[in-house]
């Protein structure tokens, strides 16, 4: 979690997303070598386990032969336990029977007893022996189970972790890919924006051109009126006079006619600047957006070469 929010914070200190697609490319070639490192470990942790594992089999092997040796033994003294109960039976039934050799028979009986508890006391010490050895075996048994325990649970812990690595590389592309479509969302926008513009600025040209035939029309119509007029000129001083302050009319309205063209052509050509820089901004935007699909298609490619690995890494754990 604590990586996740630097490496996030990282990434909002950046300005440019080349910039953080360079950090990302960067934190995920470190993760690369830290899972390199890691299944090294991990190898080397298997040999360690086979190790320990055929140690645990040698020292199972061990114990087996101890019990059966002690089976065994303890077959052996209830053998011996069971002649002395025999012995005991045929001394009596011997003493009843001769009164007259009890004495002979019963040294005799007293010597054997003593060779077998000697023979006992010799096969209860092996015994001993053998219980410490067993105790023994079983402690360090003990301890070779524990220690695989925690082992495997390192080896849990390490590829807990680095799934959660996995996950936070899945999200920050998921992100990434985000942030790409709301780029092209904004660029859609602008450009639909910016064609509506021109379309506007297009039918307002066109309308100026209109408005300025008509305008020419009614030029010639106001230039046949007063060749019509200057003809009539000469018949009354009059219609001169009328005639006089309709063409300062119609001069004015000319001015004003002629500073309106003006003023429409100048917006005429400031469209067309307009339009010019709008085209240059989308053939900006275009590459720019060529250049993301690229790093996108980079993008996806290490993402699928990196579930491949996890996946080959999941086989081989299995």
């Amino acid at each position: 979690g604590k990586e996740a929010t630097l490496l996030m914070q990282s990434l909002n200190k950046l300005n440019t997303p080349e910039e953080k697609l360079d950090l990302l490319f960067k934190k995920y070639a470190e993760l690369l070598e830290e899972h390199r490192a890691e299944q090294k470990k991990l190898k080397y942790l298997q040999k360690r386990q086979a190790q320990i594992t055929k140690e645990k089999d040698q020292l199972q092997s061990e114990h087996s032969r101890a019990v059966l040796a002690r089976s065994k033994l303890e077959s052996l003294c209830r053998e011996l336990q069971r002649h002395n109960k025999n012995l005991k039976e045929e001394t009596i039934q011997r003493a009843r029977e001769e009164d007259e050799k009890r004495k002979e028979i019963t040294n005799h009986f007293q010597g054997t007893l003593s060779e077998i508890q000697a023979q006992i006391e010799q096969q209860s010490e092996r015994n001993m022996k053998l219980c410490q050895e067993n105790t023994e075996l079983a402690e360090k048994l003990k301890s070779i189970i524990d220690q695989y325990e925690l082992r495997e649970e390192h080896l849990d812990k390490i590829f807990k972790h680095r799934e959660l690595q996995q996950k936070l590389v899945d999200a920050k592309l998921e992100q990434s890919q985000e942030m790409m479509k709301e780029a092209e969302e904004r660029h859609q926008k602008e450009k639909e924006y910016l064609l509506n513009q021109a379309a506007e600025w297009k039918l307002q040209a066109k309308m100026l051109k209109e408005q300025e035939t008509v305008l020419q029309a009614q030029i010639t119509l106001y230039s046949e009126r007063f060749e019509e007029f200057q003809k009539t000129l000469t018949k009354s001083n009059e219609v001169f006079a009328t005639f006089k302050q309709e063409m300062e009319k119609m001069t004015k309205k000319m001015k004003k006619l002629e500073k309106d063209t003006a003023t429409w052509k100048s917006r005429f050509e400031n469209c067309n600047r307009a339009l010019l820089d709008m085209i240059e901004e989308k053939t900006m935007r275009s590459k720019e957006y060529e250049c993301f699909v690229l790093k996108i298609q980079r993008l996806e490619n290490l993402c699928r070469a990196l579930q491949e690995e996890r996946n080959e890494l999941y086989k081989k754990i299995k």
